[in-house]
């Protein structure tokens, strides 16, 4: 014992717990608040030195299985466990630390910091054979995992991140390996949360956390890599969600969110691939969404949730939910700055196709086509103009035939109250007002009647205005059922 003979008390208990995995527990009441450790007495107070002397001595008890297990007590001092291989389990749960321990580099069989609450935490390329548990945490300064490897799960359920200034975000996990979960449901961040190249090979979950860095990004997760869900409903965000370039395999759950950073992009999930994007029955967007160059599989957007900035420049998508009419999805391939971007009408025409609603397919391409009209010359606009007035582009073909009818109908009227007067009088036909019209309005049919007779005064301009109407109607036609072919 001539070891210990400097210890305390409480470090003597914990001494002798150490190699038969005891836990020892110097709380006075399950629910008494750890930030009030300052004020614990000596009767709970623990070196860090001292842990960390008993942690890389590892004393052993034969049969037994030794493990670090300590609740509610005060630890004074940097707990320095830096590039130490430490094979016993550390679990230092409901305690105070006066100083930031330093786990850079270290090798851990597990650690459990649950409901603990710490100046910082430094833990870059931590290695984690197990599990990582943060849970109900209170941290008032940087975590740096950056790096860092865990085998397991990392838990951060309802955990606190803050820190004194906003020089460095406050949740360091970038380029961090997770070969489960990332379990973080209600976690509160005030400050910046780095994900930059992170992997997680399970699930994301963090269900009702906020994330609050108003004045610039939240959530800088670009290149994150994600083997399943990311679960992300009634998430608060102030400031910026950053996704770009990232990877999640399954779904990108966003039901219920709440996204603000007005005057800026409030989501960014460009250039990434994912499974199932869901933008659903939450508030308005504040801020721009910036979905450009990425590939989503379903693509589950409310129309309520867009904000006045959408970018979605050859963003493609199989499939679009819930079905809604062409008219409340049309508005978002507006919000995209003056630009005219074919490329998203194509898309959600495809859509459409794919669940069958040609009707709605029509509508967007029709939108498209006067969309593309506001970057022609003005000669160009206005044959535009025609087109859409006469057949729609020509995916109103319908509208050509209530033309030809009406003007059919007033030539027939006018010419059989007054006829034109014959060429020839004794050798020219029976004049017939119907097909003299026709003949005058269809410019590649004969019927023979319209070379007998010689309109003149008001005759002859009529003549000239079915004339010229006809060939427009004709070559509009023309345009149209070759735009339905080319598409077919």
């Amino acid at each position: 014992m001539s070891e210990i003979n400097d210890l305390t008390p409480a470090e003597v208990r914990i001494w002798r717990a150490f190699p038969r995995g005891e836990p020892v527990d110097f709380r006075a009441a399950e629910n008494e608040d750890p930030a009030l450790g300052n004020t614990w007495g000596a009767e709970r107070t623990v070196r860090a030195s001292v842990l960390r002397a008993l942690l890389l001595k590892a004393p052993q008890e034969e049969g037994e299985i030794a493990s670090l297990k300590i609740a509610g007590a005060r630890i004074t001092g940097v707990l320095d466990l830096m590039y130490a291989k430490i094979d016993a389990a550390i679990r230092l749960s409901h305690c105070h630390f006066d100083g930031a321990p330093n786990l850079y580099g270290a090798q851990l069989r597990q650690l459990n910091l649950s409901t603990s609450v710490l100046p910082g935490l430094t833990a870059a390329t931590l290695r984690v054979e197990g599990v990582l548990r943060m849970t109900d945490c209170r941290v008032r300064g940087p975590v740096r995992l950056g790096g860092a490897q865990i085998s397991g799960a990392l838990f951060m359920e309802r955990a606190e991140f803050t820190a004194p200034d906003d020089s460095e975000p406050v949740l360091q996990l970038n380029q961090a390996a997770i070969g489960d979960d990332l379990w973080a449901p209600e976690m509160r961040a005030h400050g910046q949360v780095r994900l930059t190249g992170a992997s997680v090979a399970g699930r994301i979950n963090v269900q009702d956390a906020e994330f609050d860095k108003p004045d610039g990004t939240a959530l800088d997760a670009q290149n994150l890599t994600v083997g399943a869900h990311v679960r992300a409903r009634c998430i608060r965000a102030q400031g910026r969600i950053e996704l770009r370039g990232s990877r999640i395999s399954g779904r990108l759950d966003l039901l219920h969110a709440h996204l603000s950073h007005p005057g800026d992009t409030a989501l960014r999930a460009s250039s990434c691939v994912i499974g199932e994007l869901w933008l659903r029955r939450g508030d308005r967007i504040e801020g721009a969404l910036n979905l450009r160059r990425s590939h989503i599989e379903i693509l589950t957007l409310d129309p309520e949730m867009l904000p006045d900035q959408v970018h979605l420049s050859n963003l493609t998508y199989t499939a679009l939910t819930p079905h809604e009419p062409a008219e409340r999805r049309l508005p978002m391939l507006e919000r995209d700055g003056d630009r005219y971007e074919p490329h998203g009408y194509e898309q959600l025409t495809a859509a459409y196709r794919h669940v069958g609603d040609d009707d709605a397919a029509r509508l967007v391409q029709l939108a498209k086509q006067r969309r593309r009209r506001t970057t022609l010359t003005w000669y160009g606009r206005l044959w535009g103009h025609v087109q859409d007035a006469t057949v729609g582009y020509g995916f109103r073909p319908l509208r050509a035939a209530v033309w030809l009818l009406s003007l059919m109908t007033i030539g027939s009227i006018a010419y059989g109250l007054d006829h034109p007067r014959p060429i020839k009088a004794d050798e020219g036909p029976d004049f017939n007002p119907v097909f003299y019209t026709l003949d005058l309005l269809l410019p590649i049919i004969s019927f023979g009647p319209e070379p007998a007779f010689a309109p003149d005064g008001w005759h002859q301009w009529l003549s000239y205005a079915l004339i010229i109407t006809g060939w427009i109607l004709a070559t509009t036609i023309v345009t149209g059922v070759s735009r339905t072919v080319s598409r077919q």
